[in-house]
């Protein structure tokens, strides 16, 4: 698997800007949104659980579980950027991920943060 598979985020096209700080520099709120989420639970695939048994015995990363991983995290930002998108904003502020065992049958993970819309200065 290339880095490719491993990484996540927006692309370099994106309507609407997520980031992690609370202010964005050349920028100012003109209007605060309010919270929005998005969120999925991925169930475990039966011999990727085998697999990372195995491997868990001789040590190294657990590439099939990194994978599934990325790609649920990514697929709760996609998720995150449509709800700001649908409710009027052009940014996402203080952008953060949530991740948690789901009763022992998968993952779940929700992308947050404060949907705004941001003016230049």
């Amino acid at each position: 698997m290339g880095i490719e598979e491993y990484g996540g985020g927006q692309g370099p096209q994106s309507d609407i800007l997520v980031v992690t700080t609370n202010d964005v520099p050349g920028h100012r709120v003109e209007q605060v949104i309010g919270e929005v989420f998005g969120l999925t639970v991925r169930s475990r695939h039966l011999g990727s659980q085998i697999g990372a048994g195995l491997k868990s015995m001789v040590g190294g990363e657990l590439k099939g579980l990194t994978k599934t991983l990325v790609q649920t995290r990514n697929q709760a930002m996609d998720r995150l950027i449509e709800q700001a998108r649908a409710r009027g904003a052009n940014a996402v502020l203080a952008f953060r991920f949530d991740v948690t065992e789901a009763a022992d049958v998968g993952t779940e993970v929700c992308a947050y943060g404060t949907a705004v819309v941001l003016a230049r200065e």
